[in-house]
């Protein structure tokens, strides 16, 4: 552990010397300036004993009468109650979450409130959508930029994405096959995890959302030669209302901010492949 460039927790070796040393001053030596003057502490009256007995009692009964939580007027009910209001279980707060599925991608919801809340939702969705493995494959693909995209820009994010994800030579990049599916024995991984959403802009048909998220990427499987590892990136989505919906018309990503990271094992391939099978993607609804 290191809290800083001063030496007092440092990651170099201890010196005994400088700034950080500690001294432990025994009893008794020379010039012990604690040795003088010392008492025996056998020699506590029984004046003092009961006096220190008596003041642990008080605030003993203090404490229970505290506890008790009322003011002696014995106001509880008969069951034995305090009358105070009984504890109530934790409720979600904000709007609620959008019940409504796309027609075209029934795994993407759609119908989000007219609020930034509801932008707020869409775009943390839409991040998950547009960063998952569907995106690989050009029917999936198609079904996705329809569902999050506005009509009037779906077309053409369609052709520039296709350009990208159908070349075999970035697809042979990642490590995937020609048809974007992973090689025998490898499971691939693309998922997207919202920790946070800000609104950057708002109006009456246009919203400006950044989303904040971790993702995992890569190939989980014995050999791979691409492992699952993770990342985090901020994506900025310009939202249209059209349609009753909230679509996007733009994408911007950035690298960051990522967290230090901790001291923690990688998984092995196996425990990986079994966690990304066994652990379904969530959608998200703020």
């Amino acid at each position: 552990m290191s809290l800083g460039d001063d030496g007092a927790y440092g990651g170099g070796e201890y010196s005994g010397q400088g700034p950080g040393q500690t001294r432990t001053r025994l009893p008794g030596g020379e010039g012990d300036v604690y040795g003088a003057g010392r008492r025996s502490r056998g020699g506590m009256s029984s004046r003092n004993l009961v006096t220190i007995v008596g003041v642990v009692v008080l605030l003993i009964a203090a404490i229970a009468f505290a506890n008790r939580g009322g003011d002696g007027s014995g106001s509880g009910s008969a069951d034995g109650s305090s009358g105070a209001p009984a504890a109530q279980p934790t409720a979600p707060t904000g709007q609620r979450p959008v019940s409504g599925k796309n027609t075209r991608n029934p795994a993407i919801p759609s119908g989000f409130p007219k609020s930034e809340q509801g932008a707020q939702s869409a775009a943390a969705n839409y991040a998950v959508a547009l960063a998952s493995d569907g995106m690989y494959r050009a029917d999936e693909r198609d079904a996705i930029i329809e569902a999050v995209y506005s009509p009037a820009t779906a077309a053409a994010r369609k052709e520039a994405m296709g350009k990208v994800y159908d070349d075999p030579e970035f697809l042979a990049g990642v490590g995937l096959e020609k048809d974007g599916s992973a090689p025998d024995g490898m499971t691939f991984v693309s998922r997207a995890n919202p920790v946070g959403t800000k609104v950057e802009k708002f109006g009456e048909k246009s919203a400006t959302v950044a989303v904040w998220y971790s993702s995992l990427f890569g190939l989980a499987g014995e050999g791979s030669e691409n492992p699952v590892t993770e990342s985090w990136y901020t994506t900025t989505m310009k939202l249209q209302w059209t349609g009753g919906d909230w679509k996007v018309t733009e994408v911007s990503q950035k690298k960051g901010p990522a967290p230090v990271g901790r001291d923690q094992a990688a998984a092995t391939a196996e425990e990986m492949s079994k966690a990304v099978e066994g652990f379904g993607g969530f959608t998200y609804a703020r």
